[in-house]
């Protein structure tokens, strides 16, 4: 049922099956009510055959296909959403048949996409002027924290979406921590590019300690044994030293994507007026690995690549 029927759409919306929304759907419908007879969850892909592999995976769940994002949104009250890009967010936001043209006055839009904070102040201003709900939740992790439930939820906005029954256990079953930060619009956002720069950050200096032990005859293994013995220690580079040593750079988080999270917070920093210099060097790393057809859609591990050449 939907919105224009006059009853109250009884639908969990998830709105993009990428790297992250397939691992975070997947949790949804194996956690929660969303694909049980009564509540359906209803998906939309701009690749729309991955929609069919999700049911494909969870053939005893009610899941149904939409046509379109407005489809998702006017059949749903609560619909998550998370797409690469600014780009491809404000084109499937903001298209005919998009996430906005469906909303109404039921509509809790949740957007869970690493965006520019103008971005999610525009998206929550479009959906309150058309009387729904809307709350930023960019999350902290990666493919695999996607699969397990162990992101980080890193949200702001409308309060009441928050605290919601149905929002907190769909939060609990994609996450291992839903932080509320601020009712304005825009502080999950900050968050997150501070979470993803400095992330960014470390790669590379990591990236550069071990170029640095290979230059200088130290065998790279035990060079990670001995980081990983220290107090540089990091799960990071636990799990992408190896990684780099062996030239394995499939992704888990695009290297792509990394520079675009770095370089909207090298935007940030400088707006704010603050000390940048040794992040805005990681950023240049990136944005050069980035503009290498080789590089650029592996794991941002594949920053190495650069870094030892």
């Amino acid at each position: 049922m939907s919105a224009e029927s006059g009853t109250i759409p009884s639908g969990i919306g998830f709105i993009g099956l990428g790297i992250m929304g397939r691992g975070m759907v997947s949790r949804l419908l194996t956690e929660t009510s969303a694909g049980s007879p009564n509540v359906p969850l209803i998906c939309w892909n701009r690749t729309a055959s991955k929609c069919q592999d999700l049911i494909d995976a969870h053939s005893d769940k009610n899941i149904v296909i939409a046509s379109s994002p407005a489809e998702v949104v006017s059949q749903c009250c609560v619909v998550y959403s998370i797409l690469s890009t600014p780009e491809a967010s404000r084109s499937v936001f903001e298209a005919t048949d998009g996430t906005l043209s469906g909303v109404h006055k039921y509509s809790a839009i949740i957007d869970c996409a690493t965006l520019a904070e103008s971005d999610m102040t525009r998206m929550a201003e479009q959906v309150k002027t058309r009387g729904g709900r809307f709350m930023e939740a960019p999350v902290s992790g990666s493919k695999g924290p996607a699969e397990s439930g162990t992101l980080i939820f890193l949200c702001a906005g409308d309060r009441t979406v928050f605290e919601e029954v149905a929002v907190t256990a769909g939060l609990s079953a994609m996450g291992k921590a839903s932080h509320f930060l601020n009712e304005a619009v825009g502080h999950g956002t900050r968050a997150k590019l501070v979470v993803n720069s400095l992330m960014g950050t470390m790669m590379a200096a990591y990236s550069e300690g071990l170029a640095l032990s290979e230059a200088v005859g130290l065998p790279a293994e035990k060079m990670v044994e001995i980081i990983g013995q220290g107090a540089v220690a990091s799960p990071l580079y636990a799990l992408k030293g190896p990684k780099m040593i062996a030239g394995n750079h499939a992704p888990n988080f695009p290297l792509k994507h990394a520079h675009k999270d770095m370089a909207l917070a090298k935007d940030m920093a400088a707006g704010a007026g603050a000390e940048y210099s040794v992040m805005n060097s990681a950023e240049a790393l990136f944005r050069l690995a980035r503009d290498n057809e080789m590089h650029a859609n592996k794991d941002f591990s594949a920053v190495h690549e650069v870094v030892n050449k």
